[in-house]
């Protein structure tokens, strides 16, 4: 059961958790993009959570279904594959599993750095293109 915040440093981190949703899901509907490139490096900076508590915080309010309302949107406009998506979204349920059992053999330290290459190479890729 979740408890009501009680005091004012509770008031302020809900807060910072409700504007990294917020930012995450404007992203979310303008760039496809959320959990690990806004919503786990917006725990760690502004929340001070340890980075494999962010990943497992991110993958938990991902599990309802926050992308529906932008999805259906795409979808009304004529730019959502549906098979393309149920299919990534089977890749990404046994892919979450497989990364969240590789993250916990990982240090605190190995993960920050992994995740930093991957935007980096991410960032170039789109760069080029």
């Amino acid at each position: 059961m979740l408890d009501p915040p009680h005091t004012t440093g509770d008031v302020a981190l809900s807060l910072i958790f409700l504007v990294i949703g917020l930012l995450a899901g404007v992203l979310s509907g303008v760039f496809g993009i959320g959990g690990g490139v806004v919503i786990v490096p917006a725990l760690i900076f502004l929340a001070g959570v340890a980075p494999i508590t962010a990943t497992g915080t991110s993958l938990g309010a991902l599990l309802l279904p926050v992308g529906a309302l932008g999805a259906y949107e795409y979808y009304r406009k004529g730019h959502l594959q549906i098979g393309a998506a149920l299919w990534i979204a089977l890749g990404l349920f046994l892919g979450a599993w497989l990364g969240a059992k590789l993250a916990h053999h990982l240090s605190p330290l190995q993960l920050r750095r992994s995740f930093a290459i991957f935007l980096v190479l991410v960032a170039g890729r789109m760069w080029i293109i």
